[in-house]
C-alpha cells in the first residue's frame, strides 16, 4: 500500500473503475453472444437481439471501453451474419 495520500486515493479509484469496466465489458460480451446465438437457432426475436447488441457496443465506445474501429469491426460482422441467415 502506498505511503502517498494521492497514491493511496489512486489506488482506490482505480479499484472502483476496474470493477466498473469489468462488469460493463462482461455485459458487452454477452450481449453479442445473445446475439451470435440468437442469428445461429434462426430465433424470432433475431433482430431486435441484434440492435440491442449493437447498441451496447455503441456504448461501450461512448464509455472508453473499446475503440470505435473495433466497435464498427463487432458492429458490421453481427450485420453480416444477420443478412446471411436472413438470405
Amino acid at each position: 500500500m502506498p505511503n502517498i495520500k494521492s497514491a493511496k486515493k489512486r489506488v482506490l479509484v482505480n479499484k472502483t473503475k476496474a470493477a466498473r469496466n469489468k462488469s460493463a465489458n462482461s455485459a458487452l460480451k454477452t450481449a453479442l453472444k445473445k446475439a451470435n446465438i440468437a442469428i445461429e437457432t434462426n430465433a424470432a426475436d433475431k433482430e431486435a437481439v441484434v440492435k440491442a447488441a449493437m447498441i451496447t457496443v455503441d456504448k461501450a465506445v461512448a464509455k472508453g471501453l473499446i475503440h470505435k474501429n473495433n466497435a464498427a469491426r463487432k458492429k458490421s460482422a453481427l450485420a453480416t451474419k444477420l443478412n446471411k441467415s436472413n438470405a
